[in-house]
């Protein structure tokens, strides 16, 4: 991917999601996927495809279950009051 590729896509992203800390860097091998990150954290990759000229990108994100928050304990179901 070009630099003012991954430049349109980063502003796309940003305005999207509403968050002006994603940066998208391009990948170290040529032709490899690019880097998404959020501030200094990577949170995923950029993949771009192009069919017979018709060119689309994806962002794979990746959620670690160490990220996620504390479950919910689940709620006791209570029956409805009989009049």
């Amino acid at each position: 991917m070009k630099g003012a590729d991954l430049a349109r896509v980063e502003d796309c992203l940003r305005s999207m999601l509403g968050n002006s800390r994603l940066r998208v860097v391009s990948g170290k091998l040529p032709g490899a996927s690019a880097e998404v990150w959020n501030d200094r954290e990577f949170i995923g990759t950029l993949h771009c495809d192009d069919d017979g000229g018709e060119v689309s990108y994806s962002v794979h994100i990746v959620l670690l279950e160490e990220d996620l928050p504390e479950q919910p304990s689940p709620r006791r179901k209570v029956a409805p009051r009989r009049a």
